[in-house]
C-alpha cells in the first residue's frame, strides 16, 4: 500500500512510549466495537488490514475474545505502536503484527482461512485499482462463511451528501486525482465480482457506512 502523505486525511500524535495515537480511531472505536459485536463470528480468526496506530486491535481484542486477531501495518513505525498497544493491554488474543501491503496482488494467499476481515477508513485513500485488488486478496483469503467489514466514508449513489464530505473528497482529489470517496454501488460491486454476497449496508455515525459481505459457505 503506497504510503501517502494527505491533508486532513489521518491526524496522529508523536509517539509515547512507542504509542501513535489517533483522535478518528478513539472516536469511532466504540461503534466498530458495537457493530462487529453484531455481525462478526463469535471464534476464529480475524485479519485487520491497516491497523494503523494499534488502537482498534486492541480494543476489537478486548470486546471479542473468542477471535485470534492479527495487526497488519506497512510502515514500521506504526507496526511500533501496535506492538506497545497489544503489550500494554495484556490480551493473549492478540497476534504479533505483520506488515503486510492490502493494495498488492497475492498476499490472500498467504493468509487463508480468515474468519473476519476489518478494513477501516482506507479505501478513500487509496486509488480504485488498488481498492479493488484490496477487495479480491480479501475475498481469497476468507474462509468459507468468512466475513469482509469495510467502513469509512462513500459517495451514495454518486452522491456525496453532506457539506464535510463535499469538502474532505475535494481536499483528497486535489492532492492526488486518483483517490478520494469510492461510491457505495461500485464498492458493492467490486464484492459480488469477487464472489462475496452482501449481507448488511450499516449507516454508521459521521455520515459513514458499514458493507458487511461474506464468502458463501461450501
Amino acid at each position: 500500500m503506497p504510503v501517502r502523505s494527505v491533508p486532513g486525511a489521518s491526524s496522529v500524535a508523536a509517539p509515547e512510549d512507542g504509542k501513535l495515537f489517533a483522535p478518528a480511531a478513539a472516536r469511532n472505536c466504540d461503534v466498530l466495537c458495537d457493530l462487529l459485536a453484531e455481525v462478526a463470528p463469535a471464534t476464529g480468526r480475524a485479519l485487520e488490514l491497516a491497523s494503523g496506530t494499534g488502537q482498534h486491535a486492541v480494543a476489537y481484542a478486548a470486546r471479542l475474545p473468542g477471535l485470534a486477531w492479527q495487526p497488519s501495518e506497512v510502515e514500521e513505525v506504526r507496526l511500533d505502536s501496535i506492538r506497545a498497544y497489544a503489550g500494554e493491554s495484556g490480551l493473549r488474543n492478540i497476534l504479533p503484527p505483520v506488515q503486510l501491503d492490502a493494495t498488492t496482488p497475492g498476499w490472500g494467499a498467504a493468509h487463508p482461512g480468515q474468519d473476519l476481515i476489518v478494513l477501516v477508513n482506507l479505501l478513500h485513500l487509496i486509488s480504485e485499482d488498488e481498492a479493488r485488488a484490496l477487495i479480491r486478496e480479501a475475498a481469497a483469503a476468507l474462509a468459507p462463511g468468512g466475513r469482509f467489514v469495510l467502513y469509512g466514508p462513500f459517495l451514495r449513489g454518486g452522491e456525496l451528501t453532506s457539506d464535510g464530505d463535499r469538502a474532505f473528497h475535494a481536499a483528497l482529489c486535489a492532492h492526488d486525482p486518483e483517490i478520494g470517496y469510492k461510491d457505495d454501488f461500485d464498492v458493492i460491486d467490486w464484492l459480488h465480482g469477487a464472489g462475496l454476497e452482501l449481507l448488511h449496508a450499516v449507516e454508521m455515525p459521521a455520515n459513514n457506512l458499514a458493507l458487511i459481505a461474506e464468502n458463501p459457505a461450501i
